[in-house]
């Protein structure tokens, strides 16, 4: 049982420094090496957790990159109250709070999407998973809009959720090429435009 649970640090560990190498430098660039020097381990002590990079990764994303997408984004969703000021809250909360470095790098999940989404067939999948459960909670609560008469109910609540994700990674990956915050302004402002476009 000791043993067992000094594994489990150690993984953490790991996943830990790995995702914030992946953040800074990205998955391509940073290697095992890079890891294992973040870690302090040796080769064998790393290959006795994670039989390669592409395993580290997948974990990555899993434990990492999902997590944060469902503490940040998912979670609030599922508040109760009016569905409406759920939708704003969320969005808007959500992009004011990032510190400056998650401005500078973007986000974690969009990053992974652009390096590797394409190619990578189980990366593929377990990203798009992210999504589609993001997906989900935003149709259940436009739909939950709609019964509260806050949300217009002609809309497809799918292309509000594909649009409303879109837009918010978009921006994320866009902040990057700037050295200030006013292309988020303008974000804001536009969403909130079209946040009002959907109100009864």
């Amino acid at each position: 049982m000791q043993q067992e649970l000094k594994s489990e640090i150690t993984k953490q560990h790991i996943i830990h420094e790995a995702f914030h190498l992946f953040y800074k430098n990205g998955f391509k660039s940073t290697s095992v090496n890079d890891v294992m020097k973040a870690t302090k381990m040796t080769k064998g002590a790393f290959y006795h957790h994670y039989k390669s990079k592409h395993h580290l990764g997948l974990e990555v994303i899993k434990l990492k990159v999902q997590k944060r997408v469902y503490d940040g984004m998912i979670l609030p969703l599922s508040e109760p109250g009016n569905a409406m000021e759920i939708l704003e809250n969320t969005f808007l909360n959500r992009i004011k709070s990032f510190p400056l470095y998650d401005k500078e790098h973007g986000c974690p999940m969009n990053n992974f999407i652009n390096e590797i989404g394409n190619y990578e067939t189980s990366y593929q999948l377990a990203l798009k998973n992210i999504v589609e459960n993001w997906k989900a909670a935003l149709i259940t609560l436009i739909e939950k809009g709609k019964t509260q008469n806050t949300i217009k109910k002609e809309i497809s609540s799918e292309a509000v959720a594909i649009y409303l994700i879109s837009a918010f990674e978009g921006v994320r990956g866009l902040r990057k090429l700037y050295d200030n915050d006013v292309i988020l302004d303008h974000y804001v402002s536009g969403l909130s435009v079209y946040l009002n476009q959907l109100k009864l």
